[in-house]
C-alpha cells in the first residue's frame, strides 16, 4: 500500500509539474529563466563612450533584460588599437552570443566583419555616419544583421551657437583623424552649413596622438576657434590641444557634456547616456525576438543640450553672456580633472 501511495504522490506530482511549465509557455514571449548573453566591444576609453555603454545597459533593462538577473556581458576595451579591436572581435564572433553591442565606428566595422558570416546581430552606437562606415548601401538599407544609431554631429546648431558667443570670428579650426570614416562625415556635416553662419571650416588631420602637439600648433594659428568631431583620436587627445588653446586664448567648443566638464567652453552637444539607452532599447527587440537588426534603420539623436562651463571661458578670458546662460541646459563652474 505504501507502495501504491508512493506511485501515486509521484504521478501527481509530475501532472503538476507539467501544468505549471504549460502554463508558464502560454505568458508569451521568453520564459523567465531566460539568459541573454551578448558580448560588448568598445573602441576606446573616454567619458562618451562609457557613456555610451551606460545608457546601452540602462536601454536593455528598460526593457527588462538585467545585467545579473537574465543578462551575462562580456565587455572588452581595445584600447584605441585596431588590432586589438579585431582580435577581440574575433573572439567575440567564436562564442555564442546573442549579441554584440559594439562601442564607436572602428569597434562596429571590427564585430560586423568577424560575424557577418553568421547569424549573430551586431547592435553598434557612437557611429558617425553609418553610410560612410559601410553599414548601409545607397538605397539607405543595411548591408547585413547590423543596425544601431549614429551620433553625427549637430552641426547647424554647434555653428549658431559659436556665432552668438563669438559674433566676430571668421575661422573655425576641426582636428580631424585621417584614418577614422567618423571625421569625413563630420567635417562635411559642418562644411554644409558655414556660410550659413559666415564661417570658413579649417581642418588639421593627424595619424596617430604622435602628430596632436604640432598639428595643434599649426591650427591654433590660422583659426579663431575650435570645435570637435566624435573622433575617437582626436578626444583622446584633447588635453593636448586644450592646454594649447587656452594658452593662445583660442575657445575650444566641445560635441558633447564629457568634453565641456573637461575643459571646453560651450557645445550643443548629445547626450551619450540618452544615445546609448535608445541603442539598448533597439537591442532588446532584437533579443526578444520582436525584430531583426537587418530590418531594423539606424536611428540618429535629432535634438542636442546647450551646455557651457563658466570657469573654462574666464581661463582665457571669455565673457558667455547671461542670455546663452538662461538658454543653456546644463552649467558648469568648475573644470573637472581627467
Amino acid at each position: 500500500m505504501r507502495s501504491m501511495k508512493k506511485v501515486l504522490a509521484a504521478g501527481l506530482a509530475a501532472v503538476m509539474a507539467m501544468a505549471m511549465a504549460t502554463g508558464c509557455g502560454n505568458s508569451g514571449g521568453s520564459s523567465s529563466d531566460e539568459t541573454y548573453q551578448i558580448g560588448i566591444l568598445q573602441f576606446a576609453e573616454h567619458g562618451s563612450l562609457d557613456n555610451c555603454r551606460e545608457g546601452f545597459l540602462k536601454g536593455l533593462e528598460n526593457e527588462g533584460i538585467k545585467e545579473g538577473d537574465n543578462l551575462e556581458v562580456t565587455y572588452q576595451n581595445s584600447q584605441a588599437d585596431t588590432a586589438t579591436d579585431n582580435q577581440i572581435a574575433s573572439n567575440f564572433a567564436s562564442k555564442d552570443f546573442d549579441l554584440i553591442c559594439a562601442i564607436a565606428t572602428p569597434s562596429a566595422q571590427s564585430a560586423y566583419n568577424a560575424v557577418k558570416d553568421s547569424d549573430t546581430p551586431v547592435i553598434y552606437t557612437a557611429v558617425t555616419s553609418p553610410e560612410e562606415a559601410g553599414f548601409v548601401d545607397d538605397d539607405g538599407n543595411n548591408v547585413g544583421n547590423i543596425t544601431g544609431t549614429s551620433d553625427m554631429v549637430l552641426a547647424d546648431q554647434q555653428l549658431e551657437l559659436i556665432r552668438q558667443m563669438m559674433p566676430d570670428a571668421k575661422k573655425v579650426g576641426i582636428f580631424y583623424s585621417t584614418n577614422e570614416a567618423n571625421s569625413k562625415a563630420g567635417i562635411a556635416a559642418y562644411e554644409k552649413v558655414a556660410d550659413k553662419y559666415g564661417f570658413e571650416i579649417v581642418t588639421q588631420g593627424i595619424t596617430s596622438s604622435a602628430d596632436m602637439p604640432m598639428a595643434a600648433d599649426s591650427l591654433i594659428k590660422k583659426v579663431d576657434c575650435i570645435t570637435n568631431l566624435t573622433d575617437n583620436l582626436v578626444v583622446s587627445n584633447m588635453q593636448t590641444y586644450l592646454e594649447k588653446a587656452n594658452e593662445a586664448n583660442i575657445p575650444v567648443f566641445g560635441s558633447e557634456v564629457e568634453q565641456v566638464k573637461l575643459g571646453c567652453v560651450a557645445c550643443v552637444g548629445i547626450d551619450f547616456v540618452d544615445l546609448g539607452e535608445q541603442t539598448g532599447e533597439m537591442a532588446a527587440k532584437v533579443l526578444k525576438g520582436e525584430a531583426e537588426a537587418k530590418d531594423m534603420d539606424y536611428e540618429s539623436f535629432k535634438e542636442g543640450d546647450i551646455i557651457v562651463n563658466t570657469a573654462a571661458a574666464k581661463k582665457i578670458g571669455m565673457t558667455i553672456s547671461q542670455d546663452i546662460l538662461d538658454e543653456a541646459d546644463e552649467t558648469f563652474d568648475e573644470i573637472s580633472a581627467e
